[in-house]
């Protein structure tokens, strides 16, 4: 019993989520730090106030708290995007573009090649 679940835990797909969920909470620092000090104050130098809680108030109905919770989601999701994601995706092209290309210059084994020759010759007949 104790055996089943030590290979669950050293599985490689629960040690890799685990260290995805770290790195992910510690990112978590990085990207409100700058939502937080860069990009919503630019926003509040171009409208005036640090968020949009205070627009569209009726009574108990707070619309602006609703649209400065979609206007931090986006600049997250843009700030993930724009700073991880595509610059990870470029580099996993290059260096699958440079994988392909080392793969390309490789020749063939003389012996490997004259082997495929024989086999060749001798499916033919």
């Amino acid at each position: 019993m104790l055996s089943g679940f030590k290979d669950f835990i050293t599985r490689g797909n629960v040690i890799d989520l685990a260290v995805g969920m770290i790195v992910g909470t510690a990112f978590t620092a990085v990207v409100t730090a700058l939502v937080d000090s860069i990009l919503m104050p630019a926003i509040s130098m171009l409208v005036g106030s640090p968020t949009f809680d205070e627009f569209f108030v009726f009574g108990q109905i707070k619309v602006g708290v609703f649209l400065t919770a979609v206007v931090n989601f986006l600049l997250v999701a843009a700030a993930l995007y724009f700073c991880i994601v595509m610059p990870i995706n470029k580099f996993n092209e290059r260096r699958a573009a440079k994988l392909e290309l080392e793969e390309e210059v490789e020749e063939e084994d003389p012996q490997v090649a004259l082997l495929k020759e024989i086999r060749d010759a001798l499916t033919v007949k």
